[in-house]
């Protein structure tokens, strides 16, 4: 396997990823060639397993070890440096020796709406959701209760986000996600023929009381506000976690898990079909 040795800061592909980690790419950037930056060794695992296409690795001088597991294509450039060098692109407090540039997957509404598992649409709605661990919690549930996809408003951290990324465990490589308008969020969903809840503190209906087996989209907001008034004034209707403890609500990524495995739990009853060990429907 063929490597290239960098000894300089001023590389240009060190550049490249130092950008990638520091600006991550929105979902639906129109340069759809946009590259995402990820480090460690199991994320760059994972984005192999989910057939992305990996731009260019970076590896420390000492772990060229790691490679030898790694199913790289020919085409994919190898840079071998020292690893200060490469610990000074990276985000994390304690770096890998292992990073590279990825290119996310191209994912479109058919593939949220396209109704491929041939049930009801299950979608999460992210309405200004600032904190990227958050999001990437979220990301997990979201493929380990069966959703279909996750739509990001305006004001959420881009899910390429590096915090993002490593709390999504490799979720963000394999669960349909856009980045879109709320005017085209809601005239999309609509059109489906999918109903849309607000999610609440109080004074909405329980979750476990609505029906969420059908196709439906659950709007989570922001961390300190909720979801704007805006988009609650638009959605058929608001649910909420009933907590008997004295918590005022519920942290955004627990609050969309509970509900993720709400909704997968009606799907489940109603099909006949129990939850499976890992979560997910049999």
């Amino acid at each position: 396997m063929p490597l290239r040795i960098v000894q300089s800061k001023q590389n240009g592909r060190l550049k490249e990823l130092r950008r990638a980690l520091a600006h991550p790419p929105r979902e639906s950037s129109p340069d759809r060639r946009a590259l995402a930056g990820i480090e460690g060794l199991n994320l760059l695992e994972e984005a192999l397993r989910a057939r992305l296409r990996i731009d260019c690795v970076f590896v420390a001088q000492g772990s060229e070890h790691l490679l030898k597991a790694l199913p790289l294509p020919p085409e994919t450039e190898i840079l071998l440096m020292p690893r200060e060098l490469l610990d000074s692109a990276l985000a994390t407090e304690a770096p890998q020796p292992i990073a590279a540039l990825v290119e996310a997957q191209d994912w479109t509404w058919a593939h949220l709406l396209g109704g491929q598992r041939n049930v009801a649409p299950l979608i999460l709605v992210l309405d200004g959701l600032q904190d990227p661990g958050n999001l990437g919690t979220i990301l997990r549930s979201a493929e380990a209760f069966g959703a279909d996809g996750v739509l990001s408003l305006p004001g959420t951290v881009s899910a390429w986000n590096p915090k993002a990324v490593r709390a999504s465990a490799g979720s963000v490589f394999r669960l349909p996600l856009l980045a879109v308008s709320a005017q085209d969020c809601f005239a999309r969903l609509l059109e489906a023929g999918v109903r849309i809840f607000a999610t609440t503190v109080r004074g909405a209906q329980p979750a476990d009381l609505a029906d969420l087996a059908g196709p439906v989209a659950l709007i989570i907001g922001n961390e300190g506000n909720g979801v704007s008034d805006r988009l609650a004034a638009q959605a058929a209707g608001t649910i909420t976690i009933p907590c008997p403890g004295p918590v005022e609500s519920l942290n955004a990524a627990v609050a969309a898990s509970v509900l993720l495995y709400e909704a997968s739990r009606q799907r489940s009853a109603l099909s006949g079909g129990p939850l499976d060990h890992r979560g997910g429907l049999r």
